[in-house]
């Protein structure tokens, strides 16, 4: 919980504010970009929300915040923040928001099927939010695309009891009970809509999953990014291989989706499958200067 205390002195003058224990995971800044903005190492408040619909977003960041790092000089009521995650991103696909510092406050995502619910990655399993997947349907599938992003998921398995999967070369000790373990370089089908394709380069075991040739969920393994105004890998934060990484970028090609749903960074919804494909092609060219 933000102390007023430990307001940063970057923070404009106003009721909302970030305090000095943010990690600049970016969370509050990709959710309300004209609010939060990025200082050295830390996220502040640039300007004071206007208006119900951004404060109520502006909220909804102080909820999904991994360490507490917002708070309201006012101490507003942050309920209706709350009953507004899971968010609705495109048909049946929502932000879990409640995210995690075990994860850097990576993104996860839920995905409303018949056939049983799809998560990837593990966001906090607060009680507000865990209630709210129930009466959706629960979580039949954990996906987790990287060793870095599991964060709850054994609390999540024991509520749920889904079925998790990740790739054998990123379990830890922390994931070593996970039910299936993807093994190799080939692409898995989970069933008719799921396909695991193993990514490495970001971890050895990076993996992404392609739903219904739509939605691909990518981890840490690429996103958007506003200034570049491309899609991109993390270069700075490759903990494994570069030239791996690249290798699995190319391999991407052959698949087609319109969704980029990452874990860090900005998605991006381009106009076609061909559309995305030339974004695809534009980053593997910009990996191949580093």
């Amino acid at each position: 919980m933000a102390r007023l205390a430990d307001r940063l002195s970057e923070n404009v003058a106003g009721d909302f504010y970030v305090d000095s224990t943010c990690i600049d995971c970016a969370t509050c800044r990709e959710m309300l970009p004209s609010v939060y903005a990025q200082g050295d190492g830390f996220s502040y408040v640039q300007r004071q929300p206007s208006g119900e619909s951004e404060t109520r977003r502006a909220l909804m960041a102080l909820v999904a915040c991994p360490t507490g790092s917002i708070g309201t000089a006012s101490r507003r009521d942050a309920r209706e923040a709350v009953r507004a995650f899971p968010e609705h991103v495109d048909e049946e696909v929502f932000f879990c928001g409640f995210t995690s510092r075990d994860s850097f406050g990576a993104w996860s995502y839920l995905v409303q099927r018949p056939g049983g619910n799809l998560l990837v990655d593990s966001p906090r399993a607060a009680q507000p939010l865990v209630e709210a997947i129930a009466q959706m349907g629960g979580i039949a599938t954990l996906f987790l695309t990287h060793r870095d992003d599991v964060a709850d998921h054994a609390a999540l398995q024991r509520r749920f009891g889904c079925t998790r999967v990740i790739h054998r070369d990123d379990v830890s000790h922390d994931t070593e009970a996970v039910e299936q373990q993807i093994l190799g370089l080939d692409p898995v089908a989970l069933d008719d809509e799921l396909l695991v394709i193993p990514t490495p380069g970001h971890t050895r075991g990076h993996a992404v999953l392609l739903y219904r040739e739509k939605y691909l969920f990518t981890g840490d393994h690429l996103a958007w990014s506003e200034r570049r105004q491309q899609l991109v890998a993390f270069h700075d934060a490759c903990w494994y291989s570069w030239s791996d990484q690249l290798r699995s970028m190319e391999r991407l090609l052959d698949y087609r989706f319109e969704w980029v749903l990452p874990g860090h960074g900005l998605r991006h919804h381009a106009a076609s499958p061909e559309a995305m494909r030339e974004e695809l092609l534009r980053c593997i060219e910009w990996m191949g200067r580093f």
